[in-house]
């Protein structure tokens, strides 16, 4: 199922599925009384929206969240990949930056691994992610846990980190976790880039990274652009995490005009009507 996409083509979305009861977005599903069945109706919606990749997490990355261990992460995830693997047509992604959490999720079903910190955090990934033969999301990360500006409205904000060129400085550290992964075994057209919105980015940077995402497309790699719900959006337009729904249409459409392949998002239904129309604008054959 891994080699179904096919680049420039369209926009494929990839739906969120939180498996976890503090999303800051508040859709978690553990906050569910029966988690299974509710992640089974969402991937199903979701499915039936027109979504093209479920991404199954089961640690939070908001700021201000709290690290789960591996086994935490491994009970929660990997029951709904094995229910969603023998119900969905769709690709499943593990959202995770554990090697063994995204072994056992691809022994599960998985067919991509998602991780937040571009193998930096678990010197094992590249090797799992490498023997699986499968897509990988790198993500660029310079987020801080102890860093966060909290708002009681607007939700956790990571602080800015110190960049000298924002966009070199990310794109330099992304091509630093490519060559992780190749000089691993992972296969070049297994690779995807995230630039990572939000994660140790201030408002004013994570909008230039949209504006100017062409910049990170230029390295050659497909990219995938995760502004959902985020607090950017929240701290321009002054509205919860709950109404940002607005904005996070705005950014997606920006972000496919730029050159984003794949949009990772929570309201897929409408996501997908957004990605189908640019797309129809701006994929002219």
């Amino acid at each position: 199922m891994s080699d179904l996409l096919e680049w420039g083509k369209k926009t494929y979305v990839m739906g969120i599925l939180n498996i976890t009861p503090d999303s800051f977005s508040g859709d978690g599903v553990m906050a569910s009384e029966d988690m299974m069945s509710r992640a089974v109706q969402q991937a199903a919606e979701f499915e039936s929206a027109g979504a093209d990749i479920l991404d199954v997490g089961g640690e939070s990355t908001r700021p201000g969240s709290q690290p789960v261990s591996a086994r935490e992460e491994i009970d929660r995830v990997i029951p709904v990949i094995e229910t969603l693997r023998s119900q969905c047509r769709i690709l499943i992604s593990i959202d995770t930056y554990k090697s063994s959490v995204a072994a056992a999720a691809i022994t599960a079903g998985a067919d991509w691994i998602n991780d937040v910190w571009g193998l930096r955090a678990d010197p094992e990934m590249a090797a799992v992610a490498a023997k699986a033969g499968c897509p990988i999301v790198l993500m660029h990360n310079r987020s801080k846990p102890n860093e966060v500006s909290l708002q009681e409205k607007l939700g956790g904000m990571y602080l800015g980190a110190e960049y000298i060129d924002l966009i070199q400085d990310v794109k330099r550290e992304l091509l630093e976790s490519v060559e992780l992964g190749l000089d691993a075994g992972i296969r070049p057209d297994r690779i995807i880039l995230d630039p990572g919105i939000g994660f140790g980015k201030t408002v004013k940077q994570n909008l230039e990274l949209i504006n100017r995402l062409n910049e990170i497309k230029s390295i050659g790699y497909p990219v995938l652009l995760g502004p959902s719900r985020k607090s950017f959006i929240g701290y321009v337009l002054d509205v919860p995490p709950e109404k940002r729904l607005e904005g996070t249409l705005a950014a997606i459409s920006v972000g496919i005009t730029r050159g984003a392949d794949i949009i990772r998002v929570h309201d897929v239904a409408e996501c997908v009507q957004v990605a189908k129309i640019t797309d129809a604008i701006t994929r002219i054959s």
